[in-house]
């Protein structure tokens, strides 16, 4: 295993991408552990002024220029060699570290516990930061998108728990060094990365692999993919410990007596031979309740009282782009979700049925990859299939070339509900159309679809 890397060997160190929301949380935490910090991105965004403010110098515009008295470079996995800063730090023969290999340096020290899974992972990973936090533990975090209440994604506290969103879409999570480890759940994704679900399978293994002895791996029961690496990690380390949760009987921590009132939900925990705790969210939905069980079972194992651990987890407000109210008018409701993968998507929906309650649930859904598209276009509209309207946008291509054949026709030729092709110049209008007082309208997907959200409002209200 090759030696990890402490933040302090890193010198002065340049960001490449420093405006992403992975790399932009290594660079403030960098700034705060007193390293050099500079970085470049392709566009002026927001967040370069506020690493300035903390301290870093940045640039807007790759040039090899920038890289003067550099001693690391941290990029992410869509700088490829043509960069001109890359090939300055290939041609210098600079450190070149991904950026999850700069965050576990950053992490190195801690006691560290690491969120994984196909989904939920940017939820439940800043469930378990604000439960640390609220229960005075003053956590060090890096998260994929702000925590509410807080107002950031990475922050630097006082204690000596680090709490990592672990990433498997590139495998990267590899670079970590793991004391506890969640893993919310395990299915096929990213199949333009691994090739096969099993290649998804086999990198979760060697995720929960790089534990230590008496470290802790969590797994949702609920899920086929994660309840088989419980039982996997159970046959082959019995010098960790290996905790389950879920609705099911056999978890662990069992979700029972489930309670909805509007967007709020309640439920109670149960364990061992009879002790319980109730639960209550902010945040609505049956997976939240999961999410926040897998913090509960963290908080509880690290030595919090479990009343006290299922108060402060309580006490999330939500991420953004997760279920996140974008707004109200007409009595008609809109939420922003980062849903991007069928499970996800169903999710969502549930969700957003239970806080409609007897109101229609409208939604306009952007697909994202070709590739996600072509393999799950089927499950895509069944889970859309649960909204009353689905509008779909023509596919947001992030890092990936078009496949021939490969639109969202695939998804709109199988909606089993209202449904058609939209744009995002229509979209506003028609969503508004169809919403009456009592309904909700939602915006899903990773890509730019976020941005309709504040439209809809002001057509709501105009």
């Amino acid at each position: 295993m090759q030696q990890q890397l402490h933040v302090n060997d890193l010198g002065r160190t340049h960001l490449l991408g420093i405006g992403g929301v992975g790399v932009s949380a290594v660079a403030r935490l960098l700034v705060a552990r007193g390293i050099t910090v500079s970085g470049t991105d392709a566009k002026d965004l927001p967040v370069l002024h506020e690493l300035e403010e903390l301290g870093a110098r940045t640039f807007v515009g790759y040039a090899a220029e920038n890289l003067e008295d550099v001693d690391t470079v941290v990029i992410s996995s869509i700088i490829k060699p043509g960069n001109p800063e890359y090939d300055e730090a290939v041609r210098r023969g600079l450190r070149i570290l991904h950026r999850s290999e700069a965050l576990s340096a950053v992490m190195n020290g801690y006691f560290t516990v690491t969120v994984a899974g196909t989904h939920g992972k940017t939820t439940t990973s800043s469930m378990i930061a604000v439960m640390f936090r609220e229960a005075g533990l003053s956590p060090s975090f890096a998260i994929g998108a702000n925590v509410a209440g807080i107002g950031k994604n990475a922050e630097l506290g006082e204690g000596q728990v680090f709490v990592a969103e672990a990433d498997e879409s590139d495998a990267s999570f590899l670079n970590y060094r793991p004391n506890a480890v969640v893993v919310t759940n395990v299915e096929a994704d990213h199949l333009d990365h691994y090739g096969t679900a099993e290649a998804v399978h086999d990198a979760f293994h060697l995720f929960a692999s790089l534990l230590p002895a008496d470290g802790l791996l969590v797994c949702c029961a609920d899920d086929p993919g994660s309840l088989a690496l419980a039982k996997r990690m159970r046959a082959e380390r019995d010098d960790i410990r290996v905790q389950t949760y879920g609705f099911a009987d056999s978890a662990d921590r069992r979700i029972t007596d489930v309670r909805t009132e509007g967007s709020a939900f309640s439920a109670t925990l149960e364990w061992g031979s009879g002790e319980s705790v109730d639960l209550e969210l902010k945040v609505p939905g049956n997976h939240n309740l999961l999410n926040a069980t897998a913090a509960f079972a963290v908080g509880v194992d690290a030595g919090l009282d479990p009343e006290e651990a299922a108060r402060a987890v309580g006490l999330f407000r939500g991420s953004a782009r997760r279920f996140e109210a974008k707004g109200e008018a007409r009595g008609v409701r809109v939420f922003d979700d980062y849903a991007h993968h069928p499970t996800e998507v169903l999710a969502a929906l549930k969700a957003a049925r239970t806080v409609a309650g007897d109101g229609k649930v409208h939604v306009v859904f952007q697909p994202h990859l070709f590739s996600r598209t072509k393999e799950f276009s089927r499950e895509f509209a069944e889970a859309l299939s649960l909204a009353d309207t689905a509008l779909i946008l023509d596919i947001y291509p992030a890092r990936e070339q078009p496949i021939p054949g490969v639109t969202s026709n695939l998804i709109v030729d199988a909606l089993e509900t209202s449904g058609s092709l939209t744009t995002f110049e229509h979209a506003p209008s028609e969503l508004v159309a169809k919403a009456e007082p009592g309904d909700i309208i939602m915006t899903i997907g990773a890509g730019d679809v976020t941005e309709l959200g504040p439209r809809i409002v002001a057509e709501l209200n105009g």
